[in-house]
Formats: C-alpha cells, structure tokens, sequence
C-alpha cells in the first residue's frame, strides 16, 4: 500500500535511508543520519508542501519517495528532483516502479513540467526504471563523486510531463 508518510514512519524511512548510504552509491552521503535529523528534513518537506510517500508491506514501512526543488532559483521553479530507496526486503518486486508512478502523478497534478533523477551511472536497475517510464538521458557528470575508494559517474534522466504519458511501458 502506498500513502502519505507519517511522522511514526520516520523510524523505518531513517533505517532504510541508512542502509542506503551504508552499503549503496544510491546516495553519496558518507555519515548516517541520526532520528532528530530526520523528523528536521520531515518538516522541512511539510512547510514547502513537498510530498513523502511510503510503500508499507504487514503494515511495515519498506520503501520511501520524495521529490523536492530541482534547484533553488525560481526560473526551476517546474522542475523537481526525486528520490525513491527501498529496503533490502522489498527491492525487485515492483515497489519502486510504484513509488514512481506514484510521484510522477503527484507531481502532474501540482503543475510540474519535468522530474529530473540523478542516478549512480553504475546503478542499471535505477536506470531501467526511469527509462521504462520515458525518462531519457541528459547527460552524465563524470568522477562527481568519490564513494567506497571509487570515483563515481553521476547520470541525469529526466521526464518532460507534458510530452510522455507517464506510465510504465
């Protein structure tokens, strides 16, 4: 079931996300996070009405998605930047094909004309994804980021709303 995040979700998004930076390029944070860091970007994500969707399986969160300002200029004021991270028990079973859809439909019926994705260029099933809703490549930032003694390739996809239908193909 996919909903709203809820502030006594932020335990399980904090565990998710902390995995991420722990054993995946998903993020190129090195430090984990701690819980009152958290519930201060849950706040943040509330006060500019930005969306923090949940996939709960036995009624246990597994999977997060948000999306957020592209840049913080107004001329990007359109275009959003997303971010969805699944928990080991959960990942390869659609769960974020439906976290995407999800936001790209959020993100439609807010006015939004382009989700931009910023993917480990090394992460092919994040590219699979993306690409299987019609985001296309923009362009790849190489040795962007230094990670698990690696430099890392940075890839942007975008989806231009108004031109795809975004569903999965």
């Amino acid at each position: 079931m996919i909903r709203n995040a809820e502030a006594q979700d932020l335990e399980h998004i904090l565990a998710i996300y902390n995995d991420a930076i722990l054993n995946s390029t998903a993020t190129y944070s090195y430090e984990v996070e701690d819980l009152e860091a958290r519930e201060q970007w849950f706040k943040e994500k509330q006060q500019k009405k930005e969306p923090v969707i949940v996939y709960e399986e036995a009624d246990h969160v597994v999977a997060f998605a948000t999306y957020g300002a592209f840049r913080n200029k107004p001329a990007y004021r359109y275009t959003v930047e997303h971010s969805i991270y699944v928990g080991e028990s959960a990942r390869c079973k659609g769960v974020a094909t439906q976290l995407l859809e999800e936001l790209i439909r959020i993100a439609g019926t807010e006015g939004y004309r382009v989700m931009v994705a910023g993917i480990d260029a090394s992460n092919s099933g994040s590219v699979r994804l993306h690409e299987k809703f019609g985001f296309v490549h923009a362009g790849t930032l190489k040795n962007v980021g230094f990670k698990f003694d690696r430099w890392l390739d940075l890839s942007f996809y975008q989806l231009d709303l108004y031109e795809k239908e975004a569903s999965p193909r």
